[in-house]
């Protein structure tokens, strides 16, 4: 196999999804490292934001199985894994008939994983760590290469917190900001119009043109195998200190995810087409958090070293007291607001700051509480103008 080769053809897989899909330029980079380097991939933020359609068109340019399905509360085991074989029933053996199902698939997308059931997620827990998954009393090896799992937010129920550390990349996903809109709306109606033409055809009983592979999957289990033969013993002492300050900043690593990212360094070498690990290959660490709000501490500590290397400047998500100071400058304006355009402009300010605290802190109800609170007042004072 030509590594190389195969690198620049996942270069251009990666690029056509870019083209396809405004702002998911991270998301897309990270899907082709947990990929390679046969580790998952967990994408957090809200729905209707591509994630399904990304994985998609990505498993068509690598020619690979993929299985993808919503959960709920109410998913039966069955839904995932496959429904009983009732010949073998009867026989006095209980078999799952898994054909098609996930315990076939080699690319898989569970969106809102962390709503399964304790038999689903038990299951799910043996197939992420051991890629096995137990049939009966037969333990059937399955060929899963990288799933991704997606949600809302990362649970604080203890008895997820093994399950949710098998996801070793974090990925958010926020909606598309404003500056791209107009080239989300010209990708976003193309892929619409493909959709229609598609069921068109299949209506007129044609056939519907596939996406041609770019990458066969042997070329990128065979790039797996690459890994071994990174020197990552340059990085070695720079990245041990890097795991102490961030664990001195109260950011919490696993000794497995300590591990894995040792392992993920090696891919972005091995993406980067180079044969030993330089500082700029530290770019994974960003990814390694165990909770959102992490991310920042992450990005204060390692930004010096990453821009030492060249490494694009990183933006740091305000905090929630930065934008409850910009709530109460933005409050103390509406008494003077008059016109019917002043207050528009004035919800339109303070929507802002609630899309703000969704995408950046989900989790602080509180605040957003407050802000919605501002919004409806400044409504309420527009039906008086």
């Amino acid at each position: 196999m030509d590594v190389n080769s195969t690198i620049k053809r996942l270069n251009r897989v990666k690029q056509t999804l870019k083209g396809l899909f405004t702002g998911r330029d991270q998301a897309i980079d990270l899907l082709v490292l947990a990929t390679v380097c046969q580790e998952h991939l967990l994408l957090i933020g809200s729905p209707g934001t591509a994630k399904t359609a990304i994985i998609s068109r990505y498993t068509d340019l690598i020619e690979a199985q993929e299985f993808s399905y919503l959960l709920t509360r109410f998913t039966e085991p069955s839904e995932l894994f496959g429904p009983l074989d009732l010949a073998s029933f009867q026989q006095g053996r209980y078999q799952i008939r898994t054909e098609g199902m996930l315990p076939q698939a080699e690319i898989v997308f569970l969106d809102e994983v962390f709503q399964g059931s304790s038999a689903i997620l038990n299951s799910l827990l043996t197939i992420l760590n051991e890629r096995v998954f137990y049939n009966g009393s037969v333990r059937q090896v399955v060929p899963l290469i990288c799933l991704i799992g997606s949600g809302n937010s990362i649970p604080d129920d203890p008895s997820l917190q093994a399950f949710a550390d098998r996801f070793v990349l974090r990925c958010q996903v926020h909606p598309v900001e404003d500056q791209q809109i107009d080239e989300l709306l010209v990708q976003g109606w193309d892929l619409e119009r493909e959709r229609i033409e598609a069921a068109k055809r299949l209506a007129a009983g044609q056939s519907v043109s596939q996406l041609l592979s770019t990458v066969k999957l042997t070329d990128i289990l065979a790039l797996h195998e690459r890994l071994l033969d990174i020197n990552l013993a340059s990085i070695k002492p720079e990245y041990s200190k890097l795991i102490r300050e961030l664990r001195a900043e109260g950011i919490e690593f696993s000794d497995r995810r300590v591990v894995k990212g040792l392992k993920l360094i090696a891919g972005a070498t091995l993406l980067r087409g180079a044969a030993s690990a330089e500082l700029i290959d530290l770019w994974v660490l960003l990814h390694l958090w165990e909770r959102p709000g992490e991310a920042d501490g992450i990005r204060t500590v390692l930004q010096p070293r990453l821009a030492e290397a060249g490494f694009p400047s990183l933006e740091r998500s305000r905090l929630v007291p930065e934008i409850i100071l910009d709530l109460e400058a933005i409050k103390a304006q509406a008494p003077l607001l008059s016109s019917e355009s002043a207050i528009t402009a004035h919800v339109m300010a303070l929507n802002k700051l609630r899309q703000e605290l969704i995408a950046n802190h989900p989790q602080e109800l509180e605040a957003r509480q407050q802000v919605e609170q501002a919004i409806q007042g400044s409504l309420e004072q527009l039906d008086h103008v």
